[in-house]
């Protein structure tokens, strides 16, 4: 491979943390990776994770030993702030102080959340919901510096972050815009209704979110192609070029001068045809890379 190429190149995958977290830093390692994307406890609970400084010192080590500085954590798929329930409102923002917490433990940089639903109560008290929440939830960790990523959404049901005007108005809403920004997920936005597969309609995409969001907002990129036309509305991912967005957009993005800096992480199937996809998917998008 060439090194050159690699370090020129923000690319990595999302790598499971069951074996330690700073296991997860060392896998990546092996794929190439000089950026990766981590859960730091189970996505899938409500029960919290305390780190031991054990834990914290073996993910400094990891950390120092790869040369890999740019980890990124995504939040419990459970949160939503954007939700009319007090009682999981409640949960939902107490478990997000929990995950920016570790980040800060952890000295993160970035932390995805998926902005929430409204519940069938409403775009706009959704949104009010979910900006309220992050300034209480900020203003009882002043002093980290996580910056928290709204995460593109692909509109299923009743959920918030399908259009960049919902994006943009939510982050007008937070008081401190150092600790706010957006990840842009290509299978999201593509189901939402965002055309990025040809030269012409990646650029129109990518000026509207400009102009919308800007730019100096996006801090991380989702990279994955969809299982469902465009507009669909259905999150589904699939592996690179081989969904309804193509390689074209992907090869757009690797060479986008505009989005060099951006990390970009792959969160597509793990497996294809009993083989491990991470490494068919990273290698395919090295290749798109122009010298």
């Amino acid at each position: 491979m060439d090194t050159s190429l690699q370090h020129s190149l923000l690319l990595g995958a999302h790598f499971s943390i069951a074996k330690g977290l700073h296991k997860a830093i060392l896998e990546a390692e092996t794929y190439g990776c000089n950026t990766l994307q981590i859960f730091t406890k189970n996505a899938n609970t409500w029960k919290e994770r305390t780190l031991s400084e054990n834990q914290i010192q073996d993910f400094f080590q990891a950390r120092k030993n790869t040369g890999i500085h740019h980890i990124i954590s995504h939040t419990s798929y459970l949160i939503n702030l954007a939700g009319p329930d007090i009682k999981k409102a409640k949960m939902s923002c107490e478990a997000l102080k929990q995950e920016i917490l570790r980040c800060g433990q952890l000295e993160l940089p970035y932390l995805v959340l998926h902005p929430g639903s409204h519940m069938g109560d409403g775009e706009t008290k959704g949104i009010n919901r979910i900006a309220d929440n992050i300034n209480e939830i900020f203003a009882a960790t002043d002093g980290l510096t996580t910056r928290l990523l709204l995460e593109t959404t692909a509109g299923q049901g009743t959920s918030i972050g399908h259009t960049f005007d919902q994006l943009a108005a939510i982050i007008e809403k937070v008081h401190n815009k150092s600790r706010i920004g957006v990840c842009l997920d290509t299978c999201h936005i593509f189901a939402a209704g965002y055309d990025i597969s040809n030269k012409k309609a990646y650029e129109n995409t990518i000026n509207e979110f400009n102009t919308i969001v800007g730019l100096k907002n996006l801090f991380v990129i989702h990279l994955n192609d969809t299982k469902k036309a465009r507009g669909t509305r259905v999150d589904r991912h699939e592996h690179i070029g081989d969904g309804f967005i193509g390689l074209d957009a992907f090869r757009l993005i690797i060479n986008d001068t505009r989005l060099e800096k951006i990390p970009k992480i792959l969160e597509t199937p793990k497996l294809k045809d009993g083989v491990d996809a991470d490494i068919i998917n990273l290698e395919l998008l090295r290749k798109l890379k122009l010298r």
